[in-house]
This record gives C-alpha cells, sequence and structure tokens, in this order.
C-alpha cells in the first residue's frame, strides 16, 4: 500500500493586503502628511521648528507623522464660527502685541 500523497494547505482565496496596507499606512512622510491635511510640505517644516504643528517621530534622520496624531490635530482646530471664543482666544494668542 502506498502513502496518500501529500497536500498543501489551502491557500485562502483573499490575500491579507488590507492588514499590509493598514500597516504601512500607519506613518506618513512630510511629504504625504503635508498631502493628507493639504498643506504645504514647507508648512509642515517651519511648524517642526517654531511649533504649533502636528506631533512627529524621528526615526534616525526620518521624519514620520503617525496618521491618528495628524486627524487629532486637525480636531483640535475645529472650530463653529470665526466668533466662537476659543477660536478668538487661540488667534489673539498668537499675535505679538495684541493684548
Amino acid at each position: 500500500m502506498r502513502p496518500a500523497p501529500l497536500r498543501p494547505y489551502p491557500v485562502p482565496a483573499t490575500t491579507q493586503q488590507p492588514a499590509q496596507t493598514t500597516q504601512s499606512a500607519r506613518y506618513l512622510t512630510n511629504n504625504e502628511a503635508a498631502e493628507f491635511l493639504r498643506l504645504s510640505p514647507r508648512t509642515l517644516e517651519k511648524q517642526r521648528v517654531i511649533g504649533g504643528g502636528p506631533r512627529f517621530r524621528k526615526f534616525g534622520r526620518r521624519v514620520m507623522y503617525a496618521i491618528t496624531d495628524l486627524e487629532a490635530w486637525a480636531d483640535a482646530r475645529s472650530f463653529e464660527m470665526t466668533s466662537d471664543p476659543q477660536y478668538t482666544e487661540q488667534h489673539a494668542a498668537r499675535r505679538p502685541g495684541s493684548r
């Protein structure tokens, strides 16, 4: 009697690409983050120096932004109208000599 031939494990019909896409899109480069926020890459560079921009991470010399940090930063700048007291306070604090 011959032994039964070995069968390879069944390959699932769907691949695991969604998990890989989510993992690779977790961090964005400066240019990708600027595109995500619809800002100039130079704006993000300036904000890293003077402050006020989204949180960033440094991996060696590479600057990366987490999507969750970009979304949180954008959400913190959400206002109903320009006469909103929070909007007025935030913008008055930025202008030198406005007090």
